[in-house]
């Protein structure tokens, strides 16, 4: 993710309730709607999200108040250029590392599609959703606008799209665990949460994971989501998404661990905990890309540093991984389009050969 936007929508699908079914003839298959009782959590977790945002954004603007704008600015410029090359690196892994979430959830639904096709969904429907949000809307667009031509209904779109969101809640969630039962003692002293809650959430996430790859071991197992009946991966397949997810997380959260001022002396396993937890409030605020309240949990974790020097790594962090892959995105999309009518005009212009 990666990316402080849910990837693929997953937290509004978790508003739904999800049970254990037997396993559909297709991946996906409409089922009933969503019960009344379901819609109000929806609602409620809706609301949670829009007062956690409007609290980073209060909180945003007594920092900004207080702020050395001259200060901002040379921390800004500041960065080296082997701090943004090794920046620019990081998004890259990250962003190829995303398109093996597609080619994963291919693989699930048994479907043969070209790679470089899997490459142009998956790169430009993350980049557009990480910075217009509702990734449902705007990712799926875009995966089903590059996908359809290859013979994917838009059910097979919306499977794609809900397993792609699995392998990142599982990467995150594998990320946290390890982050926080590998240096809990450092998570502890610099969040200033007591150590025995540190390794009670570090356990905690940690039964979760293991008890969802036990669920997926036992048989084939699917699970209601929104109404929607989706077959889930087994369990080689699962600990795959795990393992790439996690690998993803973590170049994510590289990119801004590298812009941040040198000589921070924060340990990549505690910066990791502190980057997941601001991407997962962000995703609970429902900004597009967890804007303002991601800015707001790191600003809060590293108060240590000073807060010029954070805020002119976070600017440059929305940059590099934000505004650079949504422009790159867009003109591969307009390229995508315009191949597309060139090859559909060649066709009709293109005699037919005359029969034998």
């Amino acid at each position: 993710m990666t990316h402080t936007d849910d990837p693929d929508g997953m937290a509004d699908a978790a508003a739904a309730p999800v049970h254990a079914s037997p396993p559909a003839p297709s991946s996906v298959r409409a089922v009933n709607r969503m019960p009344q009782g379901s819609k109000r959590f929806a609602w409620i977790g809706t609301a949670l999200g829009l007062g956690l945002f409007v609290a980073a954004l209060v909180f945003l603007w007594h920092v900004l108040s207080d702020i050395e704008w001259a200060e901002l600015r040379s921390a800004f410029v500041a960065a080296s250029a082997e701090q943004l090359w090794a920046a620019i690196g990081f998004v890259v892994l990250s962003y190829a590392l995303l398109t093996c979430y597609d080619a994963l959830a291919l693989k699930q639904l048994q479907l043969r599609v070209p790679y470089r096709t899997t490459a142009l969904a998956s790169f430009t429907s993350y980049a557009v959703s990480f910075n217009l949000g509702f990734p449902l809307l705007t990712g799926g667009t875009v995966r089903y606008w590059i996908y359809a031509p290859k013979g994917l209904r838009a059910s097979r779109v919306a499977s794609l799209t809900v397993i792609a969101g699995i392998t990142f809640w599982l990467g995150m969630g594998l990320v946290l665990t390890w982050s926080l039962l590998s240096a809990s003692v450092a998570v502890a002293a610099s969040t200033g949460i007591r150590l025995g809650l540190v390794n009670l959430i570090g356990v905690g996430v940690a039964a979760a994971l293991v008890a969802y790859m036990v669920f997926v071991s036992l048989k084939r197992r699917a699970v209601t989501i929104q109404g929607w009946l989706l077959e889930l991966p087994g369990f080689r397949l699962s600990l795959g998404q795990s393992l790439i997810g996690a690998a993803e997380v973590c170049a994510a959260s590289a990119v801004l661990y590298v812009l941040l001022p040198a000589g921070h002396g924060i340990d990549f396993e505690i910066f990791l905990a502190v980057y997941v937890v601001a991407v997962m409030l962000g995703i609970a605020s429902h900004a597009p890309g967890g804007l303002g309240v991601f800015e707001a949990t790191i600003l809060i974790a590293l108060s240590s540093l000073p807060r010029e020097q954070v805020l002119g790594a976070l600017l440059l962090f929305r940059i590099c991984y934000y505004f650079l892959p949504f422009i790159l995105a867009l003109a591969l999309l307009g390229a995508y389009e315009i191949t597309r009518r060139l090859k559909a005009l060649r066709s009709v212009l293109e005699p037919e050969e005359p029969l034998a």
